[in-house]
């Protein structure tokens, strides 16, 4: 089987896609690389068409238009990074077989997906607080974690619309002004994942992350009280500025 049928055979467009860095959606939609596309316009699947600009192809072609090579060089590329056999491959020896660098668009695109993912989870965790530690009649003061989710709840949303509606170049600017800021994020909502899922008592909803969620934690007796207030200790110190 010659490197153009094997390949075809092997790989979907939509496969390599996602391989290639290109975030396709649960319905085969992705903003199509081949043109300045702000929403997804491209399906993706066995095969590829934009309705934006009209490209469209098999995997081969996807990979050709995308990485700028022949056909033949296209598909040859396709069956090394998916491992594809085929005759008059040359056999590497697995050992010196070195996996392709991404290019800086893949990158990009890297960074992209990872700091859309955390910056979600965080939106997740604030929508959370803002109804767990909603004031209540008998507070004297709000809840840090409160004050924090009214504060940083639209500016994580602006955030997030500029990952899946922003220019490349707006893209690449975020990316490389919230860098750190994603990493703190990171690093404190793995630490919160953590300390949850060694806690000895069942979640009966009275914690936030149930679906009592919007119950007057005060009201749900002491040991609510006292998991509110370990949590408080945890997270108050890294309470973004």
């Amino acid at each position: 089987m010659n490197v153009f049928e094997a390949v075809k055979q092997s790989v979907t467009t939509r496969q390599a896609a996602s391989y290639y860095g290109i975030r396709v959606g649960r319905n085969g939609m992705a903003c199509c690389p081949f043109h300045n596309d702000r929403t997804p316009s491209m399906k993706v699947d066995s095969r590829y068409y934009c309705f934006g600009c009209g490209a469209s192809g098999d995997v081969i072609d996807f990979a050709a238009s995308l990485h700028g090579l022949g056909k033949r060089d296209a598909a040859v590329r396709l069956a090394e990074d998916f491992s594809i056999p085929y005759d008059g491959a040359i056999r590497t020896p697995a050992a010196k077989r070195t996996p392709p660098k991404p290019t800086p668009e893949q990158r990009l695109r890297q960074a992209e997906q990872h700091y859309f993912k955390v910056l979600c989870d965080y939106l997740h965790l604030l929508e959370r607080w803002k109804i767990e530690y909603a004031p209540q009649p008998q507070d004297a003061a709000w809840h840090p974690l409160f004050v924090e989710a009214l504060q940083k709840n639209s500016y994580v949303e602006y955030l997030l619309d500029i990952l899946l509606f922003g220019e490349m170049e707006e893209k690449a600017a975020l990316i490389a002004e919230q860098g750190k800021e994603v990493v703190r994020l990171e690093q404190r909502i793995s630490e919160l994942t953590a300390s949850s899922a060694g806690s000895s008592y069942a979640d009966d909803g009275r914690n936030g992350t149930g679906a009592d969620a919007g119950r007057n934690p005060g009201n749900a007796g002491g040991d609510a009280e006292r998991r509110r207030e370990e949590q408080h200790q945890e997270l108050s110190d890294s309470v973004p500025a």
